[in-house]
């Protein structure tokens, strides 16, 4: 009976990843809709961003960059599981590239979250430890933050309040910003691992 329930969630599960990629709300997009997200129903981490950038779009895989070298660096996870382990999930606020703008890459469009985001996470259901990065997953997951300039989200979440950590962006466009506040990679980042450690122990003791 257990496998055959786990059968029935993992098939209804898998129909709303599918539903998500096949989207094309905003056929409108500059490169056309692309959704990207890795999502398994086994995930215990969970990294929410933004949106994907260009480089993702092409690629077709988020992180797969700089950006992501640090941020593996940051989680002390390496590539291979990053990518290869179902208990590892990313999924942004916005599926798709948005365009570009005159200071950065456009906001994800509002209709996108409306569309997948309550859904998807009441799906998420092992999911043990949050890490947020950007206004836009701040405001939907941490909303009591999101008057809070990243500095000041960044600390007011460096405890690891409910397993969810606020983290700068990677990107190496942040390196001014790291070198200003050397207490995130000094104290937040070696919470942010043991967290990381632990989901991942606790996930392989069950």
């Amino acid at each position: 009976m257990k496998l055959l329930n786990w059968e029935w969630m993992q098939q209804d599960f898998d129909t709303l990843t599918r539903q998500m990629r096949a989207c094309r709300l905003c056929n409108d997009l500059p490169l056309g809709p692309n959704p990207i997200f890795q999502l398994d129903e086994r995930a215990k981490i969970l990294i929410v961003g933004q949106a994907p950038g260009r480089i993702t779009h092409l690629k077709n895989r988020p992180f797969d960059d700089p950006s992501g070298d640090r941020l593996r660096g940051w989680l002390g996870i390496e590539k291979s599981a990053f990518y290869g382990d179902p208990r590892i999930g990313i999924f942004p606020m916005g599926l798709c590239f948005p365009g570009s703008g005159p200071s950065g890459d456009k906001p994800p469009p509002d209709i996108c979250a409306m569309t997948w985001r309550e859904k998807t996470m009441r799906a998420l259901k092992h999911v043990e430890l949050t890490l947020v990065l950007g206004a836009y997953a701040i405001a939907w997951h941490l909303p009591h933050l999101s008057r809070q300039s990243v500095v000041q989200a960044v600390r007011h979440a460096s405890d690891g309040e409910d397993r969810m950590f606020v983290l700068p962006h990677p990107s190496p466009r942040n390196n001014r910003w790291l070198k200003q506040n050397p207490w995130f990679e000094a104290d937040v980042v070696p919470r942010i691992r043991q967290n990381v450690r632990r989901s991942l122990r606790e996930a392989e003791g069950r």
